[in-house]
């Protein structure tokens, strides 16, 4: 596959985790009142609400067509889930300092 040929998945995967996951989950931590959750607890819940949108990674067509791009979109979730986990993904580690200093 091209590096063209994933361009537009590769934009949507460097804001999906932040924009998706991490505003619902702020939100969410906001709603239980909770202003200081871990950093643990901060990923966790991004990642929970990142997989919520599972059915748009899995919806181009079965078929050999749609193979090469459904396996890189594939290995970028595990690989987007695991730099959230590891903190590595920046972005998820910015919004939770915002969140934490001003819930």
């Amino acid at each position: 596959m091209r590096n063209d040929e994933r361009f537009e998945i590769e934009r949507a995967f460097d804001l999906l985790p932040h924009v998706v996951g991490c505003s619902w989950a702020a939100i969410w931590f906001r709603m239980k009142k909770n202003k200081r959750p871990t950093r643990k607890e901060f990923r966790e819940k991004t990642i929970e609400y990142f997989k919520t949108i599972e059915p748009i990674f899995l919806s181009y067509p079965k078929g050999q067509e749609f193979e090469a791009i459904q396996e890189y979109i594939n290995y970028r979730v595990d690989e987007e889930i695991k730099k959230i986990e590891d903190g590595l993904n920046k972005e998820v580690e910015k919004r939770y300092d915002r969140y934490v200093d001003y819930g």
